[in-house]
């Protein structure tokens, strides 16, 4: 690997902002102390610092010589509602919350990265660190745009990087078009009439029709969606009565969907919508179908051309030839980094976490960060940088 002695010196201090904001986790939209230990390092070399956009985001700005060029990098900053099951002595101190999704190391890579580019960085223009709250499943890129993240911070293009266990230490991987799959949300609402258990046929049993839907559900991508096109459909939450002897009058049944292509999208849509009430009405009940009752729902994460060969450039220089891979699987997990390649040109990378044994696998109980790659990835933003905005 080819990392210059000035970001290795980083490594302690990135591994200690990684593992302090991995012992105290914020959901989304709450990382507030997440964002006052990254505004102060910011702030620490002399970087501008913007508070306040979508609640809890914080942006830097660091400018070099004349140039009108300029680049925006973004970290995720949330954690999840999952309970810490490792025991280490930097383990969640936050019930019920966790970075079980590694974005701990993405800021942690990102703010060494701004260390390095304030004090030693050699480029010509301007750099927007983009520290981003509620990436998991509140739409957090989609509020920051909204509020007007790239009217106020005009960067040209955008990247963005994730951790991505089973991908080996010390290796990336990137190809342009799909990356990662579209996300939405459903709700199904089912109501009937209650009944004592022992009359059913008094009543509409709801937890049957309920049964019924999630197994019909699953016929959607393997009887309705053509065999060469990627997509899933998954139940995640049944919830329906409350006692042993009563038959409830309504249940709610939730899942996900998602694929690679908006029209593969949008015939999911219309086939779970249509099936829930088919259903529903063969059991005389009723359906009431939502989708994305929390958030707008996730496009596919598209990297453009272009910026994808600044990517491999960047990670190639870094990494070697040989670990880079230009073809990975595109992941059928989704991303709302997805809305801001929407708006500008960019690209999203994997940094390789290493071997996933020991369920240290995203959105695990026992997942952990792998500090031996911040380096590695603060050098590839940093080389990004130098490369994309060279004097």
């Amino acid at each position: 690997m080819n990392i210059v002695p000035e970001i290795l010196a980083l490594h302690a201090d990135m591994r200690r902002w990684r593992r302090q904001l991995h012992q105290y986790p914020e959901v989304a939209f709450e990382e507030t102390a997440t964002g006052r230990l990254i505004a102060e390092q910011l702030r620490k070399v002399g970087i501008e610092v913007h508070l306040g956009m979508a609640k809890t985001g914080v942006i830097g700005i660091l400018r070099r010589g004349s140039s009108n060029n300029s680049i925006a990098l973004r970290a995720d900053m949330d954690a999840l509602f999952i309970q810490e099951q490792n025991r280490f002595e930097y383990a969640s101190r936050n019930g019920g919350k966790m970075h079980a999704c590694g974005h701990d190391g993405h800021c942690a890579m990102l703010l060494g990265a701004a260390h390095y580019l304030a004090n030693h960085g050699r480029f010509e223009g301007t750099v927007y660190f983009i520290f981003q709250p509620a990436e998991e499943c509140r739409a957090g890129a989609h509020q920051m745009i909204s509020e007007g993240l790239f009217e106020q911070f005009p960067a040209q293009r955008v990247f963005g990087m994730h951790n991505f266990p089973d991908v080996p230490v010390g290796h990336f991987a990137v190809k342009a078009g799909p990356m990662m799959a579209s996300f939405d949300c459903f709700e199904i609402n089912l109501s009937g009439q209650a009944t004592h258990a022992a009359m059913p046929h008094l009543g509409n049993d709801v937890l049957v029709v309920a049964a019924h839907l999630v197994t019909q559900l699953q016929t959607i991508v393997s009887r309705q969606i053509d065999p060469a096109e990627a997509a899933v459909v998954s139940v995640t939450q049944i919830h329906g009565g409350n006692t042993w002897n009563a038959l409830p009058d309504s249940a709610i049944v939730r899942g996900t969907f998602r694929s690679f292509k908006n029209s593969v999208r949008v015939q999911l849509e219309q086939s779970i919508s249509h099936l829930s009430q088919s259903v529903a009405q063969g059991f005389r009940i009723n359906a009431d179908i939502r989708f994305n009752p929390e958030n707008p729902g996730y496009p596919v994460t598209i990297n453009t051309p272009d910026e994808t060969t600044s990517a491999i450039r960047a990670a190639t220089a870094v990494a070697g030839k040989d670990c880079v891979n230009t073809a990975p699987i595109p992941s059928m997990g989704a991303e709302d980094f997805a809305f801001m390649l929407q708006e500008k040109a960019g690209c999203y990378i994997w940094i390789g976490n290493g071997n996933s044994a020991g369920n240290c696998l995203l959105h695990n109980p026992n997942y952990d960060f792998n500090d031996e790659i911040l380096p590695l990835g603060a050098a590839y933003w940093v080389k990004l940088v130098e490369n994309e905005l060279a004097g």
